[in-house]
């Protein structure tokens, strides 16, 4: 304890602690080592039926070019002090492309994917291959790899772009370079190059044998994703295991040369839920974002409950407990970053029902 008489001396030296860039750690370890993850990230939800018009509004005003690069919204966690961070770790934004428009080509380190609520006529041209963006479409982008966007179409087209730029920023890690202002080929071919090469389920070509830290798959499509999600729920009603939780089907996106993740930072999933289900509730390390496909439900995160339909998005932090619950079904698509908290050991899952 220290005395009266020993204060003036103790200011003295916090002083010339503060002077010597040293903090003590017994006057921060409450804010660094918590009893359980404290993220600054809160449970947000953003609504489609407001942030589409404002989109499209954009579209009519801000054009397209180097500078910018993208007309983008990003998802700002109002626990985030105003960054453009949907997570600690992950960005999610809306993407607004006008007909016959071309987002110019660059090439950056951070991984990134698409994925299409609704909408096409839009191609991604990635290293020259041009790559159709449909409705239910999960189109991955892995770091440093070239990559624009052209509309073929007459119509204008809006989709949810991820990364994992907020990771790579805190880490100092991230590289970005310019590319060519148009994206050199206004083919739209149904299928690209990648997927007539990688997307045969279960076959991989024997030129392709090396394992690579991210899929050479450039479209994952909904006819793909719909049938799985089908053949499970159909499976439980014939009594054979193959869901999450009764009611719940779920797929996870894979690398085809690892059968792990897409990317080695992020984790992708489709989740369907039947008529008349409740999720348990569940919590982990890390964090995600969610975006309603298909439906209507009810989302509670921690403290926060909220009706959800189609485009909505919502955003669960670290160690905060999820649950879904839904009438007439609900489809959702999820990413977080629970590839990087696997490698470093730090992943924790907590089902709250076991406890």
């Amino acid at each position: 304890m220290t005395t009266d008489a020993e204060v003036p001396e103790l200011d003295a030296l916090y002083r010339e602690f503060a002077q010597q860039g040293l903090v003590p750690l017994w006057t921060e370890i409450g804010d660094l080592m918590p009893h359980q993850p404290a993220s600054p990230a809160v449970p947000h939800l953003w609504r489609w039926s407001s942030i589409l018009p404002m989109a499209e509004q954009a579209g009519r005003l801000v054009p397209m070019g180097r500078g910018g690069e993208r007309r983008a919204l990003a998802l700002a966690n109002p626990g985030l002090g105003g960054r453009p961070f949907a997570t600690p770790t992950l960005w999610a934004a809306i993407q607004y492309l006008n007909p016959a428009e071309n987002a110019p080509v660059h090439r950056h380190t951070q991984n990134a994917f698409r994925f299409i609520v609704e909408g096409e006529g839009v191609w991604t041209v990635v290293n020259g291959d041009p790559v159709a963006m449909r409705r239910g479409d999960f189109l991955p982008q892995a770091g440093w790899n070239w990559h624009g966007h052209h509309n073929a179409s007459d119509r204008p087209m809006a989709w949810i772009d991820g990364l994992d730029i907020p990771f790579q920023h805190y880490a100092g890690s991230t590289f970005f370079e310019f590319g060519p202002d148009d994206v050199g080929t206004r083919e739209s071919p149904s299928r690209s190059r990648s997927e007539r090469l990688w997307g045969h389920p279960g076959l991989r070509p024997v030129t392709q044998v090396t394992p690579s830290p991210a899929t050479p798959l450039l479209a994952y499509r909904w006819e793909h994703t719909d049938r799985a999600l089908r053949d499970q729920l159909a499976l439980e009603s014939e009594g054979a295991a193959g869901t999450v939780e009764p009611g719940h089907a779920a797929v996870r996106y894979t690398n085809p040369t690892t059968g792990g993740d897409v990317m080695p930072t992020i984790r992708t999933e489709f989740h369907r839920l039947a008529p008349d289900t409740t999720t348990r509730p569940v919590r982990e390390t890390g964090s995600s974002v969610y975006q309603v496909f298909e439906g209507t439900g009810e989302v509670s995160v921690g403290t926060h409950t909220w009706t959800v339909t189609r485009g909505d998005l919502f955003v669960v932090p670290s160690w905060q407990a999820l649950s879904l619950s839904t009438d007439r079904g609900l489809d959702l698509f999820r990413f977080g970053d629970a590839p990087i908290f696997e490698r470093l050991g730090q992943h924790r899952v907590e089902h709250l029902e076991d406890h």
